[in-house]
């Protein structure tokens, strides 16, 4: 078992920019660059393990040749890979969506469902977010906002700053604005239900599809419930934790060590600074895998690190 470098899948939404190429260095030739999904074993989009001996297998092949549990007895319980990590640069707006529970998903769409958290990278002044509603309302009412154009009118709208951090259960109507650079660790799905989405055609010249009567099944008419964490400069901070994954972040200045045992795989996203991780250079933008029962590692840099297990 060893430290595992990623190179990531990329997708060009038309909402998307080029801040994961121009500023975080990632080698893309797309245009745009929506979406760097870093840490990915989904149908959609498998990131690629660069070093080692499994250099140039997606990650779950390399799960799956590898002799020994790389992923750890938490992991296991779970039919398919448990989660998704990605970078988000949305040069526009995203549209407003939803996600369903594992229930519905499991059901209607055939894969987990989508609880989520967000770490603002980078954001531009001003920048900002949809969060659930502001008031609890009917599914009559949502369903008329829709209807209307008004549902922006209904929505907890909150300005952003660097470092803050929002928990997005399934069923919390969400949307990240333009200007902002996020830091996104979900369930492993791709299932979205878009409510509004500012008028906007696709590449083929037509209104991009919504999906109101999924959404109107799923979504949670309530405000949500779980705290914006704000920056708070501590060395280390618990950033989510969940029955799907627990999230940390390290301020890190000199030497840490962190402990790798058999419940989990750490993944290890470097959204500011570099550092080193064990013999692997880590620099802003890039991800690494370290395989459950990896034990002991030293990490030495300048660098603020994302720690997603599971």
């Amino acid at each position: 078992m060893y430290i595992m470098k990623l190179k990531p899948a990329f997708k060009d939404y038309l909402w998307g920019g080029t801040k994961l190429r121009d500023e975080f260095g990632l080698d893309c030739d797309l245009d745009k660059i929506a979406e760097g999904w870093m840490l990915s074993c989904h149908k959609d989009g498998n990131c690629t393990v660069q070093n080692g001996e499994f250099q140039g297998l997606t990650l779950k092949e390399a799960i799956e040749k590898s002799e020994a549990s790389l992923i750890g007895k938490n992991a296991e319980k779970f039919e398919d890979f448990p989660i998704l990590i990605k970078l988000i640069d949305a040069k526009q707006n995203l549209s407003i969506q939803v996600h369903p529970n594992d229930e519905y998903a499991q059901k209607v769409e055939h894969e987990y469902g989508k609880t989520e958290m967000w770490y603002v990278v980078d954001c531009d002044e001003g920048a900002y977010l949809y969060y659930g509603f502001k008031e609890p309302i009917t599914k009559e009412q949502f369903k008329t906002s829709i209807e209307n154009n008004t549902l922006t009118d209904i929505l907890n709208k909150v300005e952003v700053k660097k470092g803050d951090c929002f928990f997005i259960e399934s069923g919390t109507v969400h949307a990240i604005g333009a200007g902002l650079l996020i830091a996104e660790i979900q369930q492993n799905s791709n299932t979205t239900y878009r409510v509004y989405d500012y008028g906007r055609v696709g590449a083929d010249g037509r209104p991009r599809e919504l999906h109101t009567e999924k959404a109107l099944e799923v979504t949670v008419t309530a405000p949500p419930t779980c705290p914006v964490l704000h920056d708070n400069g501590f060395v280390e901070t618990t950033l989510a934790e969940c029955k799907y994954f627990t999230v940390k972040k390290y301020n890190l200045n000199g030497d840490i060590e962190l402990n790798v045992d058999g419940r989990s795989f750490s993944s290890l996203l470097c959204v500011e600074g570099q550092c080193t991780v064990g013999d692997i250079e880590l620099k802003r933008g890039e991800c690494v895998f370290i395989p459950a029962n990896f034990g002991s590692v030293i990490i030495s840099g300048n660098a603020t690190l994302l720690d997603s297990r599971v």
